[in-house]
């Protein structure tokens, strides 16, 4: 019994280890080749975006308004993906542990142990938009038959 109460202390501090690991944590998503970098935490906390003096386009400031927010949720979608990717390295043997493993739906709601963290493969980016698309796609561009 006192082997298995050492192995489950272990383990947590090992999954504190982790937690703190990932809120410590930056890595980087893009789009428009760049033009729009966003920095998330481990976590899928947004800390910084960038957006290059490129992405905006004074002629056409309706249109620019629209692909410079396209490219914001596609820069941070590829960032939150990364962070995903990240937890998944960190938190993936922990999932093991509770009957989970590496490849399976990464997310344990609900499971003690994991304050703050939204969901197992990070946060929910919300429904699927392709970035580049629609009226404008890309700096200085326009819809054919457009202004």
């Amino acid at each position: 019994m006192q082997q298995l109460l050492a192995a489950a202390q272990q383990m947590q501090e090992q999954l504190l280890n982790a937690q703190e690991e990932l809120a410590d944590a930056e890595v980087e998503g893009s789009a428009g080749g760049g033009l729009v970098k966003a920095i998330v935490n481990g976590r899928g906390e947004l800390l910084d975006l960038t957006i290059a003096v490129g992405a905006i386009d004074p002629a056409s400031p309706e249109e620019t308004a629209q692909t410079v927010a396209d490219l914001v949720l596609a820069a941070v979608r590829d960032a939150n993906r990364a962070a995903g990717e990240l937890q998944l390295q960190k938190m993936g043997p922990f999932a093991a542990g509770f009957g989970g493993a590496p490849g399976d739906e990464p997310a344990l709601p609900g499971l003690p142990g994991f304050p703050g963290l939204p969901g197992f493969g990070g946060p929910d980016p919300g429904p699927e938009r392709g970035p580049d698309t629609g009226r404008g796609a890309g700096p200085g561009g326009s819809e054919a038959g457009g202004p």
